[in-house]
C-alpha cells in the first residue's frame, strides 16, 4: 500500500468536510446575527444538541464502529448478491429500531428537556420553546442514521467525497430557515426545528443515486430465511453485538458535552450559547481533519485485519499518529492565540455582543488544549474497532467520563470558573481518553512506535509554540477587533493565519523535520 494514496483520500474528505464546516460557520454566523445568545438561541441549541448527541454516538459512532468492519469483511469474502442481502436486512432492522426510538423521543420530549437542561424548568418560556423545537429536531436522528449507513457503504467502497459533503445540506437548510423563516415566525425555535427535519430528508435523498450507481442501494427487509439470508442475518447480528459496547465507547465526548449542558443550564443565560459557539470553532479542525482521517483509516484498518496484514496495520496507525501531531499541535495553539479575534470577526454582529464574544473566547481557550486528545481518539478508537474490539474504548471512555464529571463539578461549582470550567473539564477528559487508548494500544495490541516518534512530537510541539508566540505578539490588541470594520477584521485574519502557517513550517524545517516525506512513505 502506498500511504500517500491514503493521504490523498484523507485530503479529499478534508476538502469536502471543509466545505461542510464553512457552510456550518456561515450557519453559526447567521445564528449569532439573528438569535444572539438569548432565550431562543439557548432553547434551540439544547433542542438541537439532544438529537446531535444520539447522532454522534449512534449513527456516526457506534453504528459505524460495528457496521464498517463487518461490511468490509462481507465485501472481501462474499459475492455481490450475498452482500446485498446483508445490506437489505441491515437497513430493515436498523430502520425499525430507529422508528421506535424516534417515536419515544418525540413523545418524551418534555422529560428529555428536564433531564438535559433541568435549569430551564424554572423559566417557563425557555422550557416550552425547547420542548417544541425538540419534537421536530429529534426525528432528524432517523434520517441521519440512514445517512450514516449509506456513508459507511460508500466509504468502504472508496467513495469518500459524497458522505463528506452531505452535511452541507443541513447547513444550507438551517441558513435558509434562520434568514428567511425565523424573522417572520412566532415560535422561532420551533421553526428552526422544522428546518433540521427538512435537512434530514434532503440528506437521505442526496445519497440514494450514488448508492444506486454502486449497485448497493438496499431494499429494507426484516425477516430472514435459510441459506444466504441466514448468513446475512448472522452478519447483522454481529453488527448490533459490536454496537452495544461501542454505544458508550464512542460517546464519551458527547456525554461530556451533555453533562456540561446540564450544569450550564444553571448558570447565567448565555452560558449554553457561549459554549456552543466556542465548541463549534474547536470542532472545526476536529471535523476537517480528525473525522476525515478516521473515515479513511477505519475501512483500511478493517481490511488489513481481515487479510491478517498486522505489519501494515501498525504502519497505518503510525502514519496516522504522526499526521495528527503534525496538524493538531499548531491548530490548538492557533485557537488559543486567535480566540478573541476569531469570535469577534465571525460572530460579533447583530444580537451577539462584545461581551458575548469575550465570554465565548474564554471557553474556546479552555477547549483548545483538548484538541490533540479529541483528534487522537478519532485515530486510536478505529484501531480497536477494526479488530471488532469495541470493549476497550469503553474502558477508556468510562474513566474519561468520570474525570470530566468530577472536573466539571469542581471547576464550576467549587472554584466558580463557570462556563470556562466546563470547557476545561472536556479538554482534560479528552486528553485522558486519548492517553488511555494509546496505553492499551501499546500494552494489549503490542504496538511499538518508531524510534523517533518522541522526537517528532517534541519538534512539532516546539514549532507550534514558536508560531503561537509570533501570533500572540503580532496580532493586534483586543480593542482593535471591536473598533475595526468587518473588512478590516477579515483582512487581519487572512494575513495572520497564513503567516502563522509559514512560521510553523519554517520552524519544522529548521529543526530537521521534512513533513512532505510523511506523505510519500510506502509500506
Amino acid at each position: 500500500m502506498v500511504l500517500h494514496k491514503m493521504f490523498r483520500s484523507t485530503m479529499t474528505v478534508s476538502l469536502m468536510t471543509l466545505l461542510s464546516r464553512i457552510t456550518g460557520l456561515i450557519r453559526d454566523i447567521a445564528f449569532a446575527q439573528f438569535l444572539g445568545s438569548g432565550l431562543v438561541a439557548d432553547a434551540f441549541f439544547v433542542a438541537f444538541r439532544i438529537p446531535n448527541f444520539f447522532r454522534r454516538i449512534f449513527a456516526e459512532g457506534a453504528f459505524s464502529a460495528g457496521f464498517v468492519p463487518v461490511y468490509a469483511e462481507y465485501e472481501s469474502r462474499y459475492p455481490a448478491p450475498q452482500v446485498r442481502v446483508f445490506l437489505d436486512l441491515m437497513l430493515g432492522r436498523l430502520a425499525l429500531i430507529l422508528l421506535l426510538f424516534t417515536l419515544l423521543g418525540v413523545l418524551g420530549a418534555p422529560w428529555l428537556v428536564r433531564i438535559i437542561a433541568p435549569g430551564f424548568v424554572e423559566h417557563a418560556d425557555k422550557y416550552a420553546a425547547t420542548v417544541d423545537a425538540l419534537r421536530f429536531t429529534f426525528p432528524y436522528l432517523f434520517f441521519v442514521s440512514l445517512v450514516a449507513m449509506a456513508g459507511g457503504i460508500l466509504n468502504t467502497r472508496g467513495r469518500f467525497a459524497v458522505p463528506a459533503v452531505t452535511p452541507v445540506f443541513l447547513n444550507l437548510c438551517l441558513i435558509g430557515a434562520v434568514i428567511w423563516a425565523v424573522p417572520f415566525a412566532t415560535n422561532k425555535a420551533l421553526t428552526l426545528g422544522i428546518g433540521v427535519l427538512v435537512a434530514g430528508v434532503v440528506q437521505v435523498g442526496f445519497q440514494l443515486p450514488f448508492l444506486a450507481f454502486e449497485k448497493r442501494l438496499p431494499s429494507p427487509k426484516i425477516m430472514t430465511g435459510k441459506g444466504s439470508q441466514a448468513v446475512a442475518a448472522e452478519g447483522v447480528g454481529r453488527v448490533f453485538t459490536l454496537m452495544l459496547p461501542a454505544l458508550f465507547g464512542v460517546s464519551v465526548a458527547q456525554i461530556n458535552l451533555l453533562i456540561n449542558t446540564v450544569l450550564a443550564s444553571f448558570l447565567v443565560t448565555g452560558s449554553v450559547s457561549w459554549l456552543y459557539y466556542s465548541d463549534r470553532l474547536m470542532e472545526f479542525p476536529v471535523g476537517v481533519f480528525g473525522i476525515a482521517l478516521a473515515t479513511v483509516i477505519l475501512p483500511k484498518l478493517a481490511t488489513q485485519i481481515s487479510e491478517r496484514a498486522e505489519e501494515e496495520y501498525f504502519q497505518t496507525i503510525e502514519w496516522a499518529l504522526r499526521l495528527v501531531l503534525l496538524v493538531v499541535f499548531p491548530a490548538a495553539v492557533a485557537l488559543v492565540a486567535l480566540a478573541y479575534p476569531l469570535m469577534v470577526t465571525l460572530f460579533q454582529y447583530g444580537k451577539f455582543s462584545v461581551e458575548d464574544a469575550r465570554m465565548a473566547a474564554q471557553s474556546l481557550v479552555a477547549f483548545s488544549p483538548g484538541l490533540i486528545g479529541f483528534v487522537l481518539v478519532k485515530v486510536l478508537a478505529p484501531a480497536f474497532y477494526a479488530r471488532k474490539d469495541t470493549k476497550t474504548p469503553v474502558r477508556a471512555g468510562v474513566i474519561a467520563m468520570v474525570v470530566n464529571a468530577l472536573c466539571a463539578v469542581i471547576l464550576t461549582m467549587v472554584l466558580s470558573f463557570d462556563h470556562v470550567g466546563l470547557a476545561a473539564a472536556v479538554s482534560i477528559s479528552g486528553i485522558v481518553n486519548a492517553g488511555l487508548l494509546y496505553r492499551y494500544l501499546v500494552r494489549d495490541l503490542g504496538y511499538s512506535s518508531g524510534p523517533d516518534m518522541g522526537i517528532f512530537a517534541v519538534k512539532t510541539a516546539a514549532a507550534a509554540i514558536v508560531m503561537g508566540v509570533v501570533l500572540r505578539f503580532g496580532v493586534p490588541e483586543p480593542q482593535f477587533w471591536v473598533d475595526e470594520s468587518v473588512g478590516g477584521r477579515l483582512w487581519q485574519l487572512v494575513m495572520w493565519v497564513p503567516a502563522g502557517t509559514v512560521v510553523y513550517f519554517v520552524c519544522l524545517y529548521v529543526v530537521g523535520l521534512k513533513p512532505h516525506r510523511l506523505f510519500q512513505r510506502q509500506t
